[in-house]
């Protein structure tokens, strides 16, 4: 018999709830419907934030967000549950529909509380909690227009985010906070004050003390242009801001009106009260997530709220858990805000009665560090950090057992950051949490990797560890070589280095053969991984051709031939076309070439056209006939830049913003013939609608109304991956300058045969540290990768020209060496279907050669 789950709300803790029900109970008869009062389907709420600059929505849903993949699933979006009939075990949604259901599942969340200070109902009043939201305020800060000020009500730590969302889309804003500091929950008061500092330091004004606030319309009656937020502190002093927007932030109330209505019953503070089970006061009603008050507590964060909807999931079977109670919650914190690293867990204030507080507060780095210990600082209690979060991950899982130093001031002191001031994963338990976000423990992690996880994606799979916020990954990596599983970053048998360490021996001992390096670093002969990297390497440092030398030796197959080998040896041909440009003279050119050769002509995704089915001795004469056409080589051969796709932009689209095609045009002529660790390909869109698909390349641009955004990191393939915003509202010769950066980065610093987005996923720090090291220039590098980029640009030789024009390189492209005109008599095709196609020895077609 059918079991009918009615799950209201679809936020992250539904979604979780969802996911887990259907891999815990993969074969079981059931029937979910998930009903979702927002059009858009479970997104990252905690990651709002990303959504600025980007304005895409798809690209913060989370994975599966419908459920697609599990076919007894069924997500409505877009419909609001109006009431509950608990005696016919029914749902009515605001079309009057009925639901019905066997179990009934709240995970309706939080709404954002708005204070009644006059004016906080004006049309340039607005929360940060939703998608729609954001939206909301980008409009409104559209039509006011450059220079203008937007205000934030609440300095906690979504006040600071909404801050920061505010600065991205253009606002100067401006922080109002009640208490003597900012984040007044999470940091003491010398954290507050240094936090204060850093934040104002990025740009922000912040308001402190303020004990009144006012506002009123500025210009139109209702406050259609803009208001004066009139500001009140406890001095005595007023302060007035002209803002365009007003964004109130200042915490959440549970949506339990639902619940209310159904005559369950509530806690004394508002929420849905259950017991630890997760389970209100109808047995077949259960609440998950921020609308819960479990045993009388809400719990305004993401890991206590998948905790809860793991717990109902387990309860709504009869095998293992099927007694799984909610336990607690892990309420610490770590962030980084602006650039800004903040972390507090534990008894952050020191309220324990004989506590003692170890203070490190050091004004020359500008970081702020306390620890809260027992009365005989022997049992850590909490802890705080500004400016430097390095010891937290590491002193976090400690939290009320006995520290592992006799000195627990060296815990906090300058460089505990870099080494785990004097504590290391071996010391902590296996109850000791590495994935606070989804509850994984130490033990959980050990025993992954006993049962065969070698590594940190495979954790991550079997686990969900550093699946959420990901600040637990270099535990995760501390943990599998502290079991030792060896990270080894050995190229090969024959080089003990990694790939990006023989590119530094390569830059800096200036040698430019196999020979010389493995002569000096390696050993052996070398083999099919270490050959074609160094190769790469001596390619990505140099404009020598590839085919010079000792480096033709080297070669795989496709750069050898520059040419793509197809699966019955014959090569396919791709001009490069920038931007996907052509003329009619090339068209024409083209197809005489198809033509003449007896071709199959397909057009590719990347807007060029290949050409299948040319013999080895044939491509230079096919290369001749499209150089001597203004064309060139399109890399399709080679680990490096193959195409920039471009929609028309402003060209010829009534949407367009900026010139996607001229820039897209000056983007694959500045990079064509790059090498790099692996393929990179780009993409730029004249508007937000995205017609180039740019944020599923390595380098995508998308344009707006001021200049260009710029993402990394995404990619197609087996595992796609949407591209990060690195940065926004770029000039033309910022954008130059930072994807120069980037991808000279990457090429300098990553593995072999590493995409840009498991490169950029490997990143110590990820896309902050890719953007500090990008655009603020933190490693001191810009100026050097610029300059390397610059010399690749300068040095440019079309590949096939160069073999035109060497009789030595040209005698490489026979069959037969002893008889250079004969084709290879084992190539041979048949149409199918009207289309030519290879046929394989051995094949039906073709006998097998003896």
């Amino acid at each position: 018999m059918t079991e009918h789950i009615v799950v209201v709300g679809h936020g992250m803790v539904s979604h979780r709830f969802v996911s887990t029900l259907g891999s815990r109970y993969a074969d079981t008869d059931l029937a979910v419907t998930v009903i979702g009062e927002e059009p858009d389907p479970a997104y990252d709420r905690v990651g709002l934030s990303a959504y600025v600059g980007a304005w895409e929505r798809a690209a913060l849903h989370l994975e599966d967000a419908r459920h697609s993949a599990d076919p007894r699933v069924t997500v409505r979006s877009g419909h609001l549950v109006t009431a509950i009939d608990r005696s016919a075990r029914q749902v009515e949604l605001d079309s009057g529909e009925l639901i019905s259901y066997d179990t009934l599942v709240l995970a309706t969340g939080s709404r954002a509380f708005v204070p009644p200070v006059p004016g906080h109902d004006l049309p340039g009043c607005h929360v940060y909690r939703t998608l729609d939201d954001l939206d909301a305020i980008r409009a409104a800060a559209e039509t006011a227009g450059p220079g203008a000020h937007g205000v934030v009500i609440g300095g906690g730590l979504l006040g600071i985010e909404a801050a920061n969302a505010l600065s991205l889309i253009g606002l100067t804003p401006h922080v109002v906070e009640r208490n003597d500091r900012l984040m007044p929950v999470q940091v003491d008061g010398r954290g507050g004050a240094l936090l204060g500092d850093l934040i104002r330091d990025r740009g922000i004004e912040v308001h402190l003390s303020v004990t009144d606030t006012v506002i009123e319309p500025r210009d139109g009656a209702d406050g259609d242009g803009g208001v004066r937020v009139t500001l009140s502190g406890d001095d005595g002093e007023t302060t007035a801001v002209e803002a365009a927007v007003v964004v109130f932030s200042v915490g959440v109330r549970p949506r339990d009106e639902l619940a209310r209505g159904a005559g369950l019953a509530l806690a004394e503070r508002g929420g849905v009260l259950t017991d630890r089970a997760c389970r209100t006061s109808d047995p077949h009603v259960f609440a998950i997530g921020e609308c819960a008050a479990i045993e009388g507590t809400c719990y305004g964060l993401v890991g206590p709220g998948y905790a809860s909807a793991e717990v109902v999931a387990a309860r709504l079977g009869d095998g293992p858990g099927a007694d799984a109670e909610f336990t607690g919650a892990d309420l610490a914190t770590k962030l980084k805000l602006m650039g800004v690293d903040v972390a507090s867990f534990g008894d952050a204030h020191g309220r324990t009665p004989g506590c003692l507080e170890l203070v490190v507060d050091d004004p020359v780095t500008r970081t702020y560090s306390k620890l809260v210990l027992s009365d005989d600082a022997l049992t850590l209690l909490g802890g705080v950090f500004v400016g430097d979060a390095g010891p937290y991950q590491l002193l976090k899982p400690l939290l009320g057992r006995t520290l592992p130093s006799s000195n627990p001031l060296s815990l906090i002191t300058p460089g505990a950051a870099a080494d785990g001031g004097g504590v290391g994963v071996e010391s902590l338990p296996d109850d000791a949490q590495i994935c606070s976000c989804n509850a994984v423990t130490k033990g959980t992690l050990r025993d992954a990797i006993c049962g065969g996880a070698c590594d940190v994606p495979a954790l991550k799979a079997c686990t969900r560890a550093g699946t959420s916020c990901g600040s637990c990954l270099p535990l995760m990596r501390q943990v599998l070589e502290a079991e030792g599983v060896e990270q080894s970053t050995a190229l090969c048998e024959h080089f003990d280095q990694s790939r990006s360490e023989l590119f530094e021996i390569v830059t800096v001992t200036g040698i430019r053969t196999f020979s010389g390096l493995i002569g000096r670093f390696g050993r052996g002969s070398g083999c099919d991984i270490c050959k074609p990297t160094v190769a790469s390497i001596l390619a990505s440092t140099s404009s020598d051709h590839v085919l010079d030398g000792e480096q033709a030796s080297l070669q795989d197959t496709n750069d050898h031939f520059l040419a793509n080998i197809q699966k019955n040896g014959t090569y396919s041909v791709v001009p490069r076309m920038p931007g996907g440009e052509v003329t009619a003279d090339q068209l024409i050119v083209i197809g005489e070439i198809a033509r003449d050769h007896d071709l199959y002509v397909k057009v590719t995704g990347g807007q060029r056209i290949d050409l299948f089915g040319a013999r080895v001795e044939e491509l230079p004469q096919i290369w001749r006939r499209l150089v001597d056409a203004g064309m060139e080589s399109g890399h399709a051969y080679g680990k490096s830049l193959r195409t920039v796709k471009s929609c028309v932009g402003t060209s010829w689209c009534r949407y367009g913003q900026q010139d996607s095609v001229g820039m897209a045009v000056l983007l694959e002529t500045r990079y064509r013939g790059l090498r790099a660790p692996h393929k990179i390909k780009m993409g730029v869109s004249g508007c937000a609608r995205e017609c180039a698909e740019a944020r599923g390349k390595d380098v995508g641009v998308i344009a707006t109304e001021t200049g260009w955004n710029l993402y990394v990191g995404g990619n197609g393939g087996a595992t796609p991956r949407h591209a990060q915003l690195l940065a926004g509202d770029l000039t033309d010769d910022q954008l130059i300058r930072y994807i120069d950066r980037t991808v000279m980065f990457y090429v300098r610093t990553a593995e072999r045969l590493q995409r840009i987005a498991p490169w950029l996923e490997s990143l110590e720090g990820g896309i902050d540290h890719l953007r500090e090291v990008v655009c603020e220039d933190s490693l001191g590098l810009a100026a050097e990768l610029e300059g390397r980029m610059e010399s690749h640009v300068e040095g440019y030789v079309d590949e096939w020209a160069a073999v035109l024009d060497d009789p030595d390189k040209l005698g490489r492209f026979v069959s037969f060496i002893n008889a250079p005109e004969a084709p290879d008599p084992t190539v041979q095709f048949e149409e199918r279907d009207g289309r030519k196609v290879p046929v394989l020895l051995g094949s039906p077609s073709m006998p097998a050669r003896v």
